[in-house]
This record gives structure tokens, sequence and C-alpha cells, in this order.
């Protein structure tokens, strides 16, 4: 029979000092976190193709991993470059064709539309606010177009920076990749080690977190990506450029609440008085069949996965996560909500007695 383990005074100090010391390590990669867990996110991803490239090459661990980074890289930096570019591309010929209408009288000439000036006439009767001035209306648009070139130099330099903070902190995710492509068995062999939990338990956590990271980038980005497609493919049938605006749309599903509404609906409202009715329904009709539908069907589906989360405790770790960690907060956010759960079903299990005993109490 296995003696049981006696925790003396100098186990107490020697997890006091692991802790403070595991404390002072995270202050030191804090700064670093997001490309570190983006690493850990893609290597789960990208874990099989990467066993298939090691079979294929025998025991050259080494180069397997160099082969699955540069294979990862070329999967996402040239297709997001040729896509950026695109992007750019489209919303400056927008903004400068708006720019263009704006000068020519065609603001103008929207606001002296019959539809517009009863509705503008409605809302000065009826609305506590200050009476709109269609003439001042177009002054302020004008003065806000012709200070959007300054604006643009900004958000040029600023776009340029975020670029220069995406290549370094792709670089660095691609150098914890390395190893942790390279020494996947030996980190879980590790993990599976130290954790003072039963092997059972053990698989039950470390494969929760796998399967929740998963879902997490599934749910989230290709939702996204399926919104943003749909958005696009709608923003071009009513003649706007569908790239740029899909992309916008997509950008926009990771707001909670509003979500692709706050590109949608404006662009109804713009058809809708411009007298595209027909487009304006059109549009109104798929975003909130098709496009909403992505959102309500899709995301729970693929988020939910194995992870037994329910979609109300899924919206709230996402908007909990996105509030206290940004973007990353939609992984972050699952994986938090994720573990809890299981760490409070093996409470459970183990003090199954003892709940039960107070339940017939």
């Amino acid at each position: 029979m296995t003696p049981s383990f006696r925790v003396e005074p100098k186990h107490w100090t020697l997890i006091a000092a692991l802790i403070i010391a595991a404390y002072a390590c995270y202050l030191l990669i804090e700064p670093y976190i997001g490309a570190i867990v983006l690493a850990f996110i893609v290597s789960l991803l990208f874990f099989p193709v990467h066993k298939r490239i090691e079979e294929k090459i025998g025991q050259r661990p080494n180069t397997a991993s160099v082969l699955s980074c540069v294979l990862i890289t070329f999967i996402i930096i040239i297709p997001l470059t040729v896509v950026a570019g695109a992007i750019i591309e489209q919303g400056v010929s927008f903004f400068t064709q708006s720019y263009e209408w704006l000068n020519n009288g065609g603001a103008k000439q929207l606001l002296n539309n019959p539809q517009i000036q009863s509705a503008l006439h409605f809302l000065n009767q009826w609305l506590p606010f200050d009476l709109i001035d269609p003439q001042e209306t177009i002054k302020k648009l004008a003065s806000w177009m012709s200070s959007f070139s300054g604006q643009m130099l900004e958000f040029s330099s600023k776009v340029l920076g975020d670029v220069t903070d995406f290549f370094i902190t792709f670089m660095l995710m691609l150098f914890v990749l390395f190893f942790l492509l390279r020494d996947h068995d030996n980190i879980i062999q590790t993990l599976r080690h130290v954790i003072p939990l039963s092997r059972s338990q053990e698989d039950q956590l470390l494969d929760e977190v796998e399967k929740v990271a998963k879902s997490a980038v599934l749910g989230s980005f290709l939702t996204a990506l399926a919104q943003g497609a749909a958005g696009g493919l709608a923003m071009w049938a009513v003649g706007l450029p569908a790239l740029f605006w899909g992309t916008m749309m997509a950008f926009a599903s990771f707001i909670p609440v509003v979500g692709t509404a706050l590109i949608w609906l404006p662009t109804v409202l713009y058809l809708a008085v411009t007298g595209e009715w027909q487009w304006a329904l059109g549009l109104l009709a798929w975003s909130v069949v098709v496009v909403g539908s992505i959102d309500n069907l899709l995301r729970p589906f693929l988020m939910q996965g194995n992870s037994g989360m329910n979609t109300l405790l899924i919206f709230f770790s996402l908007l909990g996560g996105l509030h206290l960690f940004g973007l990353m907060g939609l992984i972050y956010g699952p994986i938090i909500f994720s573990i809890t759960l299981v760490l409070f079903r093996m409470y459970e299990l183990e003090f199954e007695h003892f709940l039960d005993r107070q339940d017939n109490a």
C-alpha cells in the first residue's frame, strides 16, 4: 500500500517560493503573452499537419518544425498581404468618390429630396433636438471631408505602426511555435508530471483546454469570415466595394450585441433615402435572415463544441473577454470559463459523498 503524503512546513515554503517565482516569470513575458497564446493556438490547430510532415521526412524534428513554420507563413502572410492591398485600394477609392460626390452637390441634391424634407420636418417638429438645418449639415460634411485627408495621413501612420507590430508579433509567434511543435510531446509529458492531479483528471483538463481553444478560434474567426463573405456579397449586389465593406462587417461581427448591423443598417438607410427601395429591402432581408443567422446559429454551434457551455455562458465569456483583454479575449474568455466548469465537475466528483450527505441531511 502506498504511504500517504504528509505535508510539512518546508513544502509550503517551496510552494510559496514557486508561486512568487512563477509570478515574476509572468511579469517578464507579459508584454509577449499575446504572441505566446497565438503560438499555442496555432500549434493545436496545425499539429495534425505537422505530424504528417514529420512522418514524411523521418525523425528530423527540427526540419519538420521549420517546414511547418514556413508553410504557416505562406498560408497566412501572402493571402493577408494581397487582401490588405485590395482593401486599402477599395477603401481609398470609395472615400475619394464620396468626396467628389459631396463637392459636386450630391449631398445638397439628396437633402432636397421630398422624402428627406418630410422626414426632417417630422424630426424638427416632434423630437427634442435642435432644429436640423440641411445647409448647416452640408457645411459640416464639407468641413469633415476637407479635414479627412489629414486624418487619413494620421491613420496611415497608425496602420504602418500596427503592421510593424503585427510582423514583430508574428515573427515572435513563429519562434515560439517552432519549439511548441518540436517539443510537443515533452511539454505535454512535463505538464502531466507536475500537475498534482490524477491521470484521468489531467486528461480531462488538458483535453478541455485543447477543445475550447480550437472552438474559440473556429467560433469567433470562422463566424466573422462567414459574415464578412455574406455581407460583402450583399454589398457587391448593391454596387458598393465588396471586399472593403465585407471586411468591415467581419470586424464588426466581433462587437457584441450590435455586430454587423453597425455596417449594413446605415447602408439600408442610405439606399432607402436615395430612392433605391428594392435594394434597401433586399439588403435588409439578406442581412437579417442570412448574416444574422450565421451569428445566431454558426457561432454557438462552433463555440459550444464539446466544452459543455451553453449559449448564455458563451455570450458572457466573449463579452467579458473582450472587455478585459481586447480581441484576444475572444480566446481567453471561453478558456477561462471552460476550465472553471471542468474544475467544478472535478469538485463534484471528489466531494460526491459529502455533497450527497449534505443533501440528505
